[in-house]
């Protein structure tokens, strides 16, 4: 594939900076194993594999793949990839791969929601926490979204019914109940957000405090010693990126139902700026990369 578009993830500079420390195990004690960074691209098939039926040179494709930061990438047939609707942009597609698919799969799949019930989300203006808004409006969800004050308007703009500041309200002292909270922050102890979850409720930690040494692995070191004594499903998710998920949310931008917040944009000789950004942890929505 010829890459136009990328996007940014902490993903990348986790692994850059081999932090926290225990992913050194996997990616390379020293230095990474793969200097290659970048995982969500979008751009065109340029050359196919001899039994390759499901993509054609031409296609306009995105997904999630190795060194998404250069020109070209390849990809198996048969792993996350799938084709971009044609009223979907580069940009956009760009955006969805690992935010989109963590979103959608922790209200769905782990959060189970359904039409009517109410969700926190913890986070609401970052790259997940901008899906997950959306994505819990177009479930039939009443949405409350944890944000800074500098961030309101616009997580009220893409669908949430209200807004908590998190720098001056604290919502797990608060008499409200949800059916699910969606975690992205760590903030706070698991069972301050228990506290607040309706007996039914669930909830699903998506990210996790800051640290070198277990950082936001923290909490899914935690959940087996606290699940068997508490009544709520707690949850510990990593996303597992898949065609017919990007399909799924190609189809929901394609439909309007949800619309990629995209904050800044660089070029691809400006990514470490785009890394450094990403670092800050103050990016409203998605950092993306154009290639082109």
């Amino acid at each position: 594939m010829r890459i136009e578009a990328a996007s940014v993830n902490p993903l990348d500079w986790h692994y850059m900076r081999g932090s926290p420390y225990v992913m050194r195990f996997m990616s390379g004690l020293g230095a990474p194993k793969d200097s290659r960074l970048g995982a969500d691209f979008a751009g065109v098939v340029e050359a196919v594999g001899k039994d390759v039926t499901t993509f054609a040179v031409g296609d306009g494709v995105f997904g999630t793949g190795k060194g998404a930061f250069g020109q070209y990438t390849t990809k198996h047939v048969d792993g996350s990839l799938a084709k971009i609707p044609p009223n979907v942009s580069f940009e956009q597609a760009a955006a969805l791969p690992i935010a989109g698919i963590t979103a959608l799969q922790a209200l769905r799949d782990h959060g189970q929601l359904q039409a009517g019930q109410r969700v926190l989300v913890n986070g609401a203006s970052g790259g997940v926490g901008t899906f997950a808004v959306q994505l819990a409006k177009s479930l039939g969800a009443t949405v409350t979204g944890v944000c800074s004050e500098r961030n309101r308007e616009m997580v009220l703009a893409i669908g949430a019914d209200r807004v908590i500041d998190y720098r001056t309200s604290n919502y797990t002292e608060s008499e409200e109940k949800y059916d699910l909270i969606i975690d992205m922050i760590g903030n706070h102890p698991m069972s301050a957000n228990l506290d607040v979850l309706e007996p039914t409720g669930r909830l699903v930690i998506v990210g996790g405090k800051k640290g070198n040494w277990i950082g936001p692995l923290t909490n899914m070191l935690k959940e087996p010693f606290i699940s068997p004594f508490v009544e709520q499903p707690v949850i510990v998710m990593l996303a597992r990126p898949n065609g017919a998920d990007l399909e799924e949310l190609a189809r929901l931008v394609e439909t309007g139902d949800i619309e990629p917040v995209i904050d800044r944009r660089y070029s691809l000789q400006d990514v470490p700026a785009a890394i450094a950004y990403s670092e800050e942890g103050r990016a409203r929505g998605k950092i993306i990369i154009d290639v082109r």
